[in-house]
């Protein structure tokens, strides 16, 4: 495992969503939404994560992504950049060209997605990709979309075989996992929480930040709560936790981001709440049960 900075790659990185005006990629909406992370206090941005919606984009359009992100960034807040899809050669030419850029501060690749891969193909697919760069990166492990599971076992081997290998955002329910991966691999790996609802616990047991979607809405309290368990005054994170978790489970009221670009644009965060097909924007009854959760919160 590459050894990081103590203070390098820790904190609320939200991962953004993509907007887009009229079929297109709305590049100055994302320009603003970076800024918004800056002002908001967040520590970073995570780029073309799920909730970007990657997978209506073009090679491209997530690599333009990448260029305005580190532009409005500039220098402000680490910059993170998911680069994996169902391909190797796409996820080898996306890594490649976020691997270029002396702006972004790690990479994460998204486990291989659809083709369902054995362990061990799991192990020689992120060794292939670490021949081709020289970046801090992280697994993406998210079973439930990826609909594979990275064993603790095979984690073991991709950490002796990768040599910038740093860590994963797990996006499970599985603490006792977390726990087991700092105990064999090493204590200063980075795991980031990728379940909203797990925010709180699983930085109790040692998780060094968050790649929550709810942080486009909010990403004040998500930054204040990683900095409260730093700290170690677990009583305000916690609250920090309970504060959060009406908005947190709104978040999943349907497919990501479908409540999130509604509620942005509901308060006036987001233009427009475009998506891409397969996607489709909130239904008018999802709208009313968001409208409900934005007026509880306080938000509305």
């Amino acid at each position: 495992m590459l050894k990081l900075d103590k203070d390098a790659l820790k904190g609320s990185i939200p991962p953004l969503i993509t907007p887009f005006k009229a079929g297109e990629v709305d590049t100055d909406a994302y320009a603003r939404l970076v800024e918004f992370q800056i002002e908001g206090g967040s520590h970073g941005v995570l780029v073309n994560g799920t909730t970007s919606e990657p997978s209506s984009l073009t090679v491209d359009e997530r690599n333009r992504l990448v260029d305005v992100a580190v532009e409005a960034a500039a220098g402000k807040i680490q910059v993170v950049v998911a680069t994996g899809s169902q391909s190797l050669a796409e996820t080898e030419a996306l890594t490649r060209y976020a691997a270029g850029k002396s702006e972004v501060d790690a990479l994460l690749i998204v486990t291989p997605y659809y083709s369902r891969p054995p362990q061990r193909g799991m192990v020689e697919y992120y060794r292939t990709l670490n021949a081709t760069h020289d970046k801090p990166w992280m697994i993406y492990h998210i079973p439930g979309r990826a609909a594979v599971d990275v064993k603790v076992e095979t984690a073991i081997e991709i950490d002796k075989v990768c040599p910038t290998f740093v860590g994963m955002k797990h996006a499970s329910l599985d603490l006792g996992y977390v726990s087991d991966l700092f105990e064999r691999i090493d204590e200063d790996l980075r795991v980031f929480v990728g379940l909203e609802e797990l925010s709180f616990p699983m930085m109790a047991v040692g998780a060094c930040g968050l790649m929550n979607a709810v942080g486009n809405l909010r990403p004040e309290p998500l930054a204040k709560m990683c900095e409260a368990v730093w700290a170690g005054d677990l009583f305000a994170a916690r609250a920090l936790h309970r504060q959060l978790f009406e908005i947190n489970k709104a978040v999943f009221y349907d497919i990501n981001p479908i409540p999130m670009k509604y509620m942005m644009k509901k308060l006036s965060i987001l233009p427009d709440n475009e998506h891409r097909l397969p996607l489709m924007p909130a239904t008018a009854e999802l709208e009313r049960r968001l409208d409900e959760v934005l007026a509880h919160t306080g938000l509305a």
